[in-house]
């Protein structure tokens, strides 16, 4: 017998992982002679190779499962997949349009979820396979996919349940709008870049000013294209009082300041106090023709808007005015609430200019703004022009420009889901380490922002609604008759609501519990449409933990397993998923998903950036695996893995 020279691990490993399959050490079963142990893998999203990040992540989820194996435990390690909606649509489109200058509308839905479905096989084998080498001891028997028939049910009957207990509407709301993907993204998928920009100042006409009033009123915007939808100019109701409480602050600052800062909060004073004398009477002009309710003439449009007094307006920066564009940005949509304002919509979903822009129907964003700047200084209404640095919000996914978009969507209330998370994290019955960690899971929670479900996609669980509106108050009592007599005594399989459009028709939206349900010919027959938007991915990776062990099917595995104990995961989706799986659990089991959250440090690059596969920094551990072998990938990696410092690598 020759013994080697040196240790060959590549052939080592793999006969070592081949033992290990062929002897089922990672599977489980259910044991009444054993306490059982269950983790969940975070499942990678099917959007590309895994990085030294979900090295780290694998490296000690597999140092517990093993642990736990030794110590006598029924250990289930959990693996699976994400269909990542958004981001998987968004790298085949964005392929699509490299490769073959098309769009998703030139193929349809049908074959372009068939291509992602392609991208899916293909990425999914990768990432498993990229798991299986690095040692990971999953339960491969039990692999799942949350877009798999399993999943899937889990997502439908959740849905079902939220919509009988009111706790999903349909609402006309402000959005962030990923114009290149067309479609909605939440606040967590936003990001912001500082940009060079300019600040445009424009003038708009006083209608019939009398005499001492001014003839016009300016503004000023980062954002000239959407004055097209303006719909007021506000000022502020009490600018005397708005000037007093800043000067008021402007002294306590100043009474609190080290010597070296003096001088500047004094200058502030200084700068207030002669910006106070010189604008304080023609606000206050303004404000008492706010409240007479005097008009202006919006430029270009040419349509008549009131002058209107509501706090938005800063007295203390620019011209004290600000225009109003509810559509279009958040802090003016508040403002429209507040003071009963339209809401006029001036994009198409591809973010081009819709018919409400009249003449400007059609160009994009950027050709809009040089025409509106254009036009205005023609009619002499264009004032200066600054030089600014802007925070530009950018889509996560697409990296493309984020519009705030006034649309249709579906919602989950957050309310009192929210509360029972923050109570059980208060409770400790769920425990963060490091416990610092709590705060970021407990002020994201405590805002109660109701959660924007539906993605405007065609990849991912589609939303189980099919509706009908522009109803009369009479067609829409004889269509709820109609669906109860198709429903019958079916009355837990299917659920309807009909709501009050602002325009006072009347919509009739029915909710099917199950997938190919045998009535829906039925309802379709009576004109009812389905949905075609898909749910947020993060909507089914919430019942990630319970899902896959086959609710809401009873089984012994989901008695014996659940709750699971542990999820070791990265702080960067504390908000996204950490909290969701808390608040979906409690809501359809009344029970926590794990009973103890560890937060590990993340791996970045040189230059202290995320490692991520769309922006090319990733290392694939194949390669390190190739070179030095999968335990000096998995020491190293556990090696780093301090509880307060992340670690820089110079890739």
């Amino acid at each position: 017998m020759t013994i080697p020279n040196r240790f060959d691990h590549a052939d080592a490993a793999e006969k070592i992982l081949q033992a290990w399959d062929d002897a089922g050490c990672a599977h489980a079963e259910v044991n009444p002679d054993r306490e059982s142990f269950m983790m969940v893998i975070p499942p990678p999203n099917v959007t590309g190779a895994l990085h030294l990040g979900h090295g780290l992540n694998n490296t000690l989820q597999d140092i517990v499962a093993r642990t736990k194996r030794m110590q006598g435990f029924e250990t289930l390690w959990m693996p699976g997949t994400d269909h990542a909606g958004i981001a998987t649509q968004a790298v085949v489109e964005r392929r699509l349009k490299e490769q073959e200058n098309k769009t998703r509308h030139d193929l349809g839905r049908e074959a372009l979820v068939e291509r992602i479905w392609d991208w899916k096989d293909q990425y999914e084998k990768r990432i498993l396979g990229q798991l299986k080498r690095m040692g990971a001891s999953c339960d491969w028997q039990r692999t799942r996919f949350t877009l798999d028939d399993r999943c899937a049910k889990a997502v439908r009957v959740t849905f079902y349940d939220l919509f009988t207990k009111k706790l999903i509407y349909r609402g006309k709301r402000l959005v962030n709008w990923d114009t290149f993907l067309q479609t909605a993204v939440s606040d967590d998928e936003v990001f912001n870049e500082t940009k060079k920009g300019h600040f445009w100042h424009f003038r708009y006409p006083v209608i019939d000013p009398k005499p001492g009033e001014p003839t016009h009123v300016a503004i000023a915007t980062t954002r000239p294209e959407t004055m097209l939808g303006d719909t007021a100019v506000a000022v502020h109701p009490d600018p005397t009082k708005a000037f007093d409480k800043i000067e008021a602050e402007l002294k306590v600052k100043l009474s609190e300041a080290k010597d070296k800062e003096r001088a500047d909060v004094q200058q502030q004073i200084d700068q207030l106090a002669k910006r106070r004398e010189s604008m304080l009477p023609a606000l206050i002009q303004l404000r008492d023709m706010a409240t007479a309710g005097r008009r202006l003439m919006l430029p270009l449009m040419d349509r008549e808007i009131p002058l209107v007094a509501d706090e938005w307006a800063k007295p203390e920066l620019g011209s004290g005015c600000v225009k109003i564009t509810p559509a279009h940005d958040p802090n003016d949509y508040e403002v429209g609430k507040r003071v009963d304002l339209p809401m006029i919509n001036i994009l198409n979903p591809d973010g081009t200019i819709n018919a409400e822009g009249g003449k400007y129907e059609g160009l994009t964003i950027a050709k809009a703004r040089k025409a509106v700047v254009a036009d205005l200084d023609s009619l002499g209404l264009l004032g200066d022009i600054e030089d600014r640095e802007i925070e530009l919000p950018l889509s996560d996914r697409s990296k493309t420009p984020i519009e705030p978009y006034l649309a249709d969507q579906w919602f989950v209330a957050m309310d009192q889901l929210a509360q029972n998370a923050i109570d059980l994290v208060k409770n400790e019955e769920v425990k963060i380490f490091p416990e610092r960690y709590r705060k970021g899971y407990l002020d994201w929670l405590g805002e109660k922002r109701d959660w924007p479900v539906s993605r405007q996609l065609w990849w991912g669980h589609r939303i189980p609604i099919w509706s009908k509106t522009g109803l009369s108050n009479e067609e829409s009592v004889e269509l709820s008759k109609k669906i109860e007599a198709i429903i019958g005594d079916q009355k837990d399989q299917y659920s309807y609501q009909v709501d009050t459009a602002d325009d006072a028709t009347h919509g009739v939206f029915l909710c099917i519990r199950s997938e190919s349900d045998p009535r829906e010919p039925d309802f379709e027959a009576l004109g009812l449409i389905r949905d075609p938007d898909v749910l947020d991915t993060w909507f089914s990776s919430a019942l990630w933990p319970h899902s896959t062990l086959g609710w809401p099917d009873a089984s012994e595995e989901l008695e014996y397993f659940y709750p699971t104990q542990t999820l070791i995961t990265s702080r960067d989706i504390i908000t996204l998923w950490v909290a969701r799986m808390v608040l979906m659990s409690w809501n359809n089991l009344g029970v926590v998903p794990f009973r103890e959250v560890f937060i590990h440090p993340k791996i970045l690059d040189g230059l202290g950036e995320t490692m991520s596969k769309s922006k090319g920094n990733g290392v694939d551990p194949l390669d390190v695996i190739d070179k030095f072998g999968p335990d000096a990938l998995r020491f190293g990696l556990a090696r780093l893995a301090t509880e307060t410092q992340d670690v820089r690598m110079p890739v």
